[in-house]
């Protein structure tokens, strides 16, 4: 669904139906709700986390603005206090994200995005198919590291530029097939590329800090040993998604040629990397590998130990850490650009660019999974589904994956993450089996809805071009949705489970807090 932010105009229908059930399901859990012996807590925090539910699914007031109602519930309630609930708004997740959209915004600023994925294009493109694989290749890494919307934004004009090239001198319905094949095809990476790093979309931030705050004991997801799990999927997808639109939905005649020439021009309109572009650059690449290597990283045959470890106190040192001191150099950094304002790479105009909504968002995702930890919710959850223990995890595994990627064709994946991971949380441990087991395949399948326009804010953006009908998306998108649920579901099952140190036949030491049979 679109990154958060603000409704605009009158409320939909759906809207004023969500505003109007939320606080009447409130009330009526809270007045007739059974309370649970030993856990007085439960009725109250079951009743907030519904009324989010539903205005987050509904839009009803924005996204942000529901994030806040633990703020204001929780102490009300009796959850939680005021001084233990807003302190899980901002924490060292939140400086992730922070400290890199910082790094990507300082990207955007010098042009080091346009120049890199113009680069990936050339190295990739020559006749139709290849193109699209290189606007696919370069949207992709992008939104690895920056927004998948301004990756979308940027991608789409140049991309357009090709389209109304080959329009003048091709037939109509093979240059159309190229278009739409070429506008999914960016559409459709962006997600892909995001899934592949920590740092990505949202929802991977939210699944890191609400898996830390379900189980404070077990050992925090770093970027690395995220990475290994999502770039291989990312790659995996990326060439299938290629595939499904080039030779089967968007089969490009062999006698269509694309002229490269539009993207060797606009190279070259770049001119030679300037002072500003080269700094940004090594302080991606830095920052890129410090994160990668920063934590143990565990292979198949070998390991790699982290860079920490040579460090006095490597324990205290988190992902965080890494990307507010990388970001923190860009306003140390000098701007050599006469014609650019700027004394350095980065400057207070900073501040207004980043996305306060989603900091917002994050953090009421982090107090609903505080609150089901702390009021006893997860564990009341957990004793509800406890008929599911010894169930083999893979069809549980593939049914969450196909939920939730046609869920969040309608909702936005982030609050529709921090909704469910808790719950599946508990769902896990009742299971038996390790709690990751559902909640990362969960967290990766929200970003692989490619069906709908509002499913994403690139989708949303390639069908606002007017090139795309919805029924193209729809039907290219109704296949994808479903492989990517398949090989997802093979992947975490054989490779995740080397790459987590998961045990799929057994209820790991540190989830044993919320299992039934230990209360």
């Amino acid at each position: 669904m679109n990154i958060p932010g603000y409704s605009v105009g009158e409320k939909s229908p759906g809207q004023k139906i969500g505003l109007i059930i939320g606080p009447i399901l409130f009330i009526a859990l809270i007045l007739f709700m059974k309370s649970v012996s030993g856990y007085p807590k439960v009725v109250p925090m079951a009743a907030v986390a519904a009324l989010m539910a539903i205005w987050w699914i509904t839009d009803a007031i924005p996204l942000f603005a529901t994030a806040l109602l633990p703020i204001v519930l929780f102490p009300v309630l009796g959850i939680m206090d005021g001084k233990t609930t807003a302190p899980v708004y901002f924490n060292s997740t939140i400086l992730l994200f922070l400290g890199g959209f910082m790094i990507a915004l300082a990207m955007e600023k010098w042009n080091l995005h346009k120049r890199m994925a113009l680069f990936i294009i050339r190295i990739i493109g020559g006749g139709p198919s290849r193109i699209i694989l290189g606007f696919m290749a370069a949207s992709a890494f992008l939104s690895m590291w920056i927004s998948n919307t301004a990756t979308a934004i940027m991608m789409v004009p140049i991309g357009m530029a090709i389209v109304l090239q080959m329009e003048e001198n091709i037939q109509s319905k093979d240059s159309r097939k190229f278009t739409v094949g070429l506008m999914l095809g960016i559409a459709y990476s962006c997600s892909i590329g995001g899934i592949a790093t920590l740092v990505g979309t949202p929802p991977n931030l939210s699944f890191a800090r609400i898996f830390q705050i379900t189980f404070p004991e077990a050992e925090p997801i770093s970027f690395g040993v995220w990475i290994l799990m999502g770039l291989p999927f990312s790659l995996i997808m990326l060439v299938l998604v290629w595939g499904i639109i080039t030779k089967i939905f968007f089969r490009i005649p062999a006698h269509v040629k694309v002229d490269p020439s539009i993207i060797e021009n606009e190279y070259r309109a770049l001119g030679s990397m300037g002072f500003e572009e080269k700094t940004v650059l090594w302080v991606f690449s830095i920052t890129a590998f410090l994160w990668v290597f920063r934590s143990d990283l565990n292979l198949v045959c070998f390991s790699i130990p982290g860079w920490s470890s040579l460090l006095a106190y490597p324990k205290m040192i988190d992902d965080g850490t890494v990307a507010i001191f990388m970001a923190m150099t860009l306003f140390l950094l000098p701007a050599r650009d006469k014609a650019s304002a700027s004394l350095c790479i980065l400057d207070s105009g900073v501040i207004r660019k980043l996305p306060w909504d989603i900091v917002l968002l994050f953090g009421g995702g982090f107090a609903l999974a505080k609150g089901f930890q702390d009021s006893g919710l997860s564990f009341f959850i957990g004793q509800k589904f406890a008929g599911l223990a010894g169930i083999s995890p893979f069809p549980m595994i593939l049914i969450t994956c196909l939920g939730m990627t046609f869920l969040t064709e309608l909702t936005s994946n982030t609050a529709t993450t921090e909704m469910i991971l808790p719950i599946l949380a508990s769902v896990g441990v009742a299971m038996k089996t390790n709690p990751l087991v559902l909640m990362i395949p969960a967290t990766i399948s929200a970003s692989c809805a490619f069906m709908m326009p509002v499913a994403t804010p690139p989708n949303a953006i390639i069908f606002g071009s007017g090139r795309v009908k919805i029924a193209e998306m729809a039907r290219a998108g109704l296949l994808i949705n479903i492989i990517a649920a398949v090989v997802l579901s093979v992947m975490f099952y054989f490779l995740g489970s080397i790459i987590f140190s998961i045990d799929m036949s057994g209820l790991p030491q540190w989830a044993m807090h919320l299992s039934p049979g230990m209360h």
